[in-house]
This record gives C-alpha cells, sequence and structure tokens, in this order.
C-alpha cells in the first residue's frame, strides 16, 4: 500500500511538472527572463563613475527651481519606484496631470512615459527638471548649481574625461540614464522562465496561463512584460471619465493625429503588485479591479473573480528584489549656488 501511494504521488508530481514545463515552453513565445547584467543603452556607455554620478543626481533636490523636489521625490526606490500618489505633487504643491510610472526596469521600455515622448532615458530626465508643474528649473540654473560645487565637477571630469566641458545638461542626462539603467529587479517569475518552475505558485502559475490565453500577453509581453507598443485605452469599451478623464488625450499631443486619441504606451508590469494606484490617471487603487478593467475595455470578457484573482496571483510574480541603493552624501552647496526660489512662472 505504501509502495502504491509513493508511485502514485511521483506519478501526479511527474504529471504536475510536465504541465509546468509545457507552460514555461509557452510563456517563453512571449516573455523574456530580465538581462543578468546591466544593459547596455545606445550612445552612452555605462561606467562605474557614471553610475554614481547618476546615482547622486538621482537624489539631489537641487536640480528643481525650489530645492524641494528630486527624482527620487516621484521615484522613491522603497515604494516601488514611484510615489504612490493619483498624480505627483510638483513645484509650489502643484498637481501634475498623470500618475508617475516606476523607474525601476525603465531602461527596457520602449520610450517612456505614457505617451512615450521621451526615446529615451537621456530623453525622460530632461523632461520633469524643466516642467513647471514638476521640478521648474532651466537647463543653464542646473548647470550654474552644478558648476558651484567642486565635488560634481571633479565627478563629471571622471564621469566624462574626454570631454573639455564635462559638466553639461546632455552629460547631466547622461548619468542619470546610466544610474537609472542599474535598477533591475529579478523576480519569481524570471526564475521559472530560466528553468525554476518552482519558481511559482500553481495559483500563479494558472494565472500566467489565462494572461496568455485571454489575451493580456498580446499587448504586455516582453522583457518588461510591456512597456512597448501603443493601444488605445478602451479598445473595445472605453471607460468612464472616472478612469479615462477625456481631457487627456494620450499620445495625440505628442503626434496630433486624430488615430492616436485616448492611446497611450502598453503599462511596463513588473511590480505592479507594489505600484499602486493604476492607469495613467491613478484612479484605481486595486489591482483585481485594475485586472478587471482591462479585461472588459481591452478584450471585452468580463472576467470572474476567481480569474481575476489567479491573474493578479501571477501579477505578483512580477514583484522583484529591488537593488541595494545606499542614499548618497551629495556635495555642499557653496556661496555661489543658486538659491531656491517657489516662484510659478506661467
Amino acid at each position: 500500500m505504501k509502495l502504491f501511494i509513493t508511485t502514485l504521488l511521483a506519478s501526479v508530481c511527474a504529471i504536475s511538472t510536465a504541465g509546468a514545463n509545457e507552460l514555461r515552453d509557452k510563456a517563453l513565445d512571449y516573455f523574456v527572463p530580465l538581462p543578468s547584467t546591466v544593459p547596455s543603452v545606445q550612445d552612452n556607455p555605462i561606467t562605474p563613475e557614471k553610475i554614481e554620478l547618476g546615482k547622486a543626481l538621482f537624489f539631489d533636490p537641487r536640480l528643481s527651481a525650489s530645492g524641494v523636489f528630486s527624482c527620487h521625490s516621484c521615484h522613491n526606490l522603497s515604494t516601488g519606484g514611484d510615489d504612490n500618489r493619483e498624480t505627483s505633487i510638483g513645484h509650489g504643491w502643484q498637481i501634475g496631470p498623470r500618475n508617475s510610472p516606476t523607474v525601476l526596469n525603465s531602461v527596457l521600455n520602449e520610450a517612456q512615459f505614457w505617451d512615450g515622448r521621451a526615446e529615451d532615458l537621456k530623453a525622460q530626465a530632461k523632461g520633469p527638471i524643466q516642467a513647471s508643474v514638476e521640478m521648474a528649473n532651466t537647463p543653464e540654473v542646473v548647470i550654474e548649481t552644478l558648476l558651484s560645487m567642486p565635488q560634481y565637477r571633479e565627478w563629471f571630469a571622471d564621469s566624462f574625461p574626454d570631454e573639455a566641458t564635462p559638466v553639461n545638461f546632455d552629460n547631466m542626462a547622461r548619468a542619470l540614464e546610466a544610474f537609472q539603467a542599474t535598477l533591475l529587479t529579478p523576480a519569481p517569475f524570471d526564475a521559472f522562465l530560466n528553468g525554476n518552475i518552482a519558481a511559482l505558485t500553481e495559483q500563479q502559475q494558472q494565472g500566467l496561463d489565462l494572461f496568455i490565453d485571454r489575451g493580456c500577453a498580446a499587448c504586455h509581453s516582453g522583457v518588461n512584460v510591456g512597456g512597448h507598443g501603443y493601444y488605445p485605452f478602451g479598445l473595445i469599451e472605453r471607460p468612464g471619465a472616472e478612469i479615462l478623464p477625456p481631457d487627456d488625450k494620450g499620445r495625440f499631443a505628442v503626434t496630433e493625429t486624430v488615430d492616436d486619441e485616448y492611446v497611450f504606451r502598453a503599462s511596463p508590469l513588473r511590480n505592479i503588485s507594489v505600484t499602486a494606484p493604476y492607469f495613467h490617471s491613478g484612479r484605481v487603487w486595486d489591482l483585481e479591479v485594475a485586472v478587471q478593467i482591462m479585461a472588459q475595455s481591452q478584450l471585452g470578457q468580463v472576467l470572474p473573480d476567481e480569474e481575476a484573482a489567479a491573474i493578479v496571483a501571477f501579477l505578483d510574480s512580477l514583484t522583484g528584489e529591488v537593488p541595494e541603493v545606499p542614499v548618497p552624501a551629495l556635495p555642499p552647496e557653496t556661496a555661489t549656488t543658486p538659491r531656491p526660489t517657489a516662484e510659478i512662472v506661467r
């Protein structure tokens, strides 16, 4: 009897293992595990010096006109790489128009921002610093600020040794990109894709299978489980104004093409479980609700609670290990450092 039970359990495990391996093979048609090393970026060789400089800049609030807001303010590495607000607070306590996306794994996105208006993290880094509703600064004041601190001048020279004037706005953006390229978060899903089928629970595997079969993977695929491609929000059924604000027409603001009204870049889903609220409007705080909204608006399907819960369980497997990033000691300002201002310029 004992031998029979042992043989039966072994048979069940073999069937389960075979099914999991089939699911992994199926998943590899849609997804790619995270790279094990820092990915290269175009026109910006990544060096240790550049990474350290970028880290200091990422945490430095003096890149903002008020001296209050840094990149880390809206992309908090301890809260999923975002600020866990519907939309972010910026210069003069103004409220921004869109939800802040996570900075984690963002180097793997096809383009940056919800509307894809920045082609890479270098271009993205320049935007919030100059946006009046965010950091409200100018390139000229930023460079004046950096040049006023001897330590920054030294760090820029070490990071860009072949340049006669290394402290410039473009190099600031390159350093920020280099640092952000290190913010990769390997997750249980990567272990599963790499062959460890036990890395996902039975419910997570069920959710992965549903995620593929229901059509979610048509838009949310690749290494970042999204982050590429542009799609109408409401492909089948447009959500109401409480979720899709009618005055934010998405990519239309970039292309001015009628077909791009209410079109947005597919959100990358890594760490989605810890980056509530959801959508560009930040109006939905419950991930299961967000999954059901997407199923209905994009796929025309009413997703049962049990299936939504399984998909959420799969999405939990995308929560990765955040690299340890000690808060840097920043260079002290000097008598020539521009003074902060709270003035709001319209």
